[in-house]
């Protein structure tokens, strides 16, 4: 029976510009599986629901009871995020965005700040620490976005860390995105889908601090890391 749609939902057209990545994932996996199951999970719900998590912020295991089971959901998530399989799809689309706004595929400006922001209650003490020039005990949190303000990079660390160790992990970040060895040196561009490689020059560095733009909402979503160590049953 079909559900009622959520705001969060993937609309059709959304679907189709992921559905050949998530696709091709799922049948390199089933062919490296021992059992060759391709299981019966429906991947598109999977996706709708990580969306409803990281828009509503509820916990893993209070999402709704018309939705895919969270272990399911939240198996898939990890094995995403450890293939790498969110920030390819993030990388295609940036590139997409930017080239519909008529830039080349590489960014040629990288931008990065950080923010110290108050954790809540229940966060671990040993993620978290004081920033004493903000007066601000908690989390640090920094972005690494183009000119057009899309997200190239992210990195949450304890408030206490210096804003160069952010700003290193930035960097790296968006070298890693670009397929070469961080803001430094010549960039290796990796190859598009089409077997050309994208061509623009490597990105350059801004000092932390300076103003970004209002980041666009990344594709994928967060996880509650009071539950990092919750089980990953497959469906």
């Amino acid at each position: 029976m079909e559900r009622e749609a959520y705001p969060s939902d993937l609309s059709d057209e959304q679907w189709a510009l992921i559905e050949p990545m998530i696709t091709a994932w799922k049948q390199d996996r089933v062919k490296r599986s021992p059992t060759g199951d391709p299981g019966s999970c429906d991947l598109r719900e999977v996706v709708n629901v990580i969306f409803y998590q990281n828009r509503t912020g509820c916990q893993w295991r209070y999402l709704p009871h018309d939705l895919p089971a969270w272990s399911a959901v939240f198996y898939y998530f990890t094995l995403w995020r450890e293939d790498g399989l969110d920030q390819r799809i993030s990388e295609l689309l940036r590139c997409q965005v930017r080239e519909r706004a008529r830039r080349l595929e590489d960014r040629s400006l990288v931008v990065i700040d950080t923010q110290s922001v108050r954790a809540a209650a229940g966060v671990p003490r040993i993620t978290t620490g004081l920033d004493a020039n903000k007066k601000v005990s908690g989390r640090k949190r920094g972005l690494a976005v183009d000119v057009m303000g899309l997200i190239i990079g992210v990195v949450v660390v304890a408030a206490s860390a210096h804003d160069n160790a952010a700003g290193t992990a930035l960097r790296d970040a968006a070298g890693e995105g670009s397929g070469g060895p961080g803001l430094q040196g010549r960039t290796r561009h990796p190859r598009r889908p089409d077997g050309h490689r994208r061509r623009g020059r490597p990105p350059q560095p801004v000092r932390l601090g300076q103003r970004l733009r209002p980041a666009a909402e990344a594709m994928g979503g967060g996880t509650d890391e009071r539950h990092a160590a919750a089980p990953t049953p497959g469906p």
